[in-house]
């Protein structure tokens, strides 16, 4: 088959990880591949191309809502696919779902499949949650099938009546769960540390995140301080990059914190880092079912999250983690205080995250999902 993924940016995010593995599996299955991205890519993609994949960047394909923009985008990808005709164009992410859809429909593109990475219409503003509702059932309409990386995705998409039950598949995203099962500390984790040759190991929390406003960094740092009195030697290891940083720069320091809360950039090491740390966090206000929390728990690291939908499938409260209120960084807080104070709970978290059952998150199962999905429209 000629596939067609669509992006609206190609950074260093979960949901671009989890397109690129599907095209990874789709390419060696012997399918013809394009990826199409927006203005905003990381350019090491170019640098070093996975081999088999076709990069199409269109420059007026944006993040933020831009009519006009958005008006070139829809007319730039109609032309692409109308001269490629692919059998099957996969868009991912908000506005390239909505725009990428509406021109696929309108180049005669057979087969439009949606990946539900994360529902935009929850947990934002009532304006917000109109537009983004409307917009998603209109596309519903033009799109054949969806893939969603969570049950709790499926349902919030199937509730708000976007798209029938039948056209919802929930297909976990996948990743190399070897890698963190078996992730070592890093070479130099004293130096990241900021630690001496002599020195006790600090309690160690990892929150990997793109360092954008849903992440919500800046709202928990403001309540991380309670954490730093109680426990003056502890590290909050920040892993990633993103639009953000400046604000999450300015706040450690207005907070005085920055001996203990590190950005560190982006990383090609997660594993090692979790693995270095006790626990980890997530505080996400919108996520699909982030791939970062199942790294965690395939590393056997105890996670303290938000509640969120979706993340019930995975994280159970006083078993393999500790799930906060949604808007509840006090709480988040406090649960971290909870898991260095008490070694008998954060041990038995521990050993439960290390029972999770991952393994419909193995990458070979996510691509073998999709490309059923693909063979079902076919047929």
């Amino acid at each position: 088959m000629r596939i067609v993924h669509v992006l609206t940016r190609l950074l260093r995010a979960g949901s671009e990880e989890n397109t690129l593995a599907s095209c990874r599996g789709q390419i060696e299955a012997g399918h013809q591949v394009y990826l199409v991205h927006g203005r905003d890519f990381d350019p090491r993609y170019y640098a070093a191309p996975m081999p088999g994949l076709e990069l199409v960047k269109i420059d007026s394909l944006v993040h933020p809502l831009d009519p006009v923009a958005d008006a070139k985008a829809f007319a730039a990808m109609r032309r692409f696919f109308r001269t490629i005709r692919p059998d099957i164009v996969h868009t991912h992410q908000s506005k390239a779902g909505i725009v990428g859809r509406f021109a696929a429909s309108a180049a005669g593109v057979k087969h439009i499949v949606h990946g539900v990475h994360i529902v935009p219409f929850i947990n934002v503003g009532k304006a917000q949650r109109l537009i983004y509702l409307a917009a998603e059932r209109a596309a519903a309409r033009v799109t054949d099938a969806f893939i969603d990386v969570s049950r709790g995705m499926r349902d919030v998409c199937v509730e708000a009546k976007v798209g029938r039950p039948d056209q919802h598949h929930v297909i976990h995203s996948g990743f190399d769960l070897k890698r963190f099962a078996g992730g070592e500390p890093p070479e130099d984790w004293r130096a990241l540390l900021g630690i001496g040759p002599e020195e006790e190991k600090p309690p160690v929390i990892v929150m990997m995140a793109a360092l954008e406003p849903r992440k919500r960094h800046c709202e928990f740092l403001e309540a991380f301080p309670a954490v730093v009195a109680r426990f003056p030697q502890v590290r909050l290891l920040m892993p990633g990059e993103g639009p953000h940083r400046a604000e999450v720069e300015a706040k450690i320091a207005a907070l005085g914190l920055g001996r203990n809360a590190l950005l560190l950039g982006y990383r090609t090491d997660p594993e090692k880092l979790i693995a270095l740390a006790d626990f980890c966090m997530l505080t996400s206000t919108r996520e699909g079912l982030p791939r970062v929390v199942m790294q965690y728990l395939a590393a056997g690291r105890a996670c303290i999250v938000s509640d969120i939908p979706g993340l019930d499938e995975v994280v159970q409260d006083g078993r393999n983690g500790i799930v906060t209120g949604a808007d509840d960084m006090v709480g988040a807080a406090e649960a971290a205080i909870r898991l260095i104070e008490d070694k008998a709970l954060l041990a038995r978290l521990t050993e439960g995250a290390r029972a999770s059952d991952m393994s419909s998150w193995q990458v070979e199962n996510m691509c073998a999902g999709i490309e059923r999905v693909y063979r079902q429209l076919a047929a």
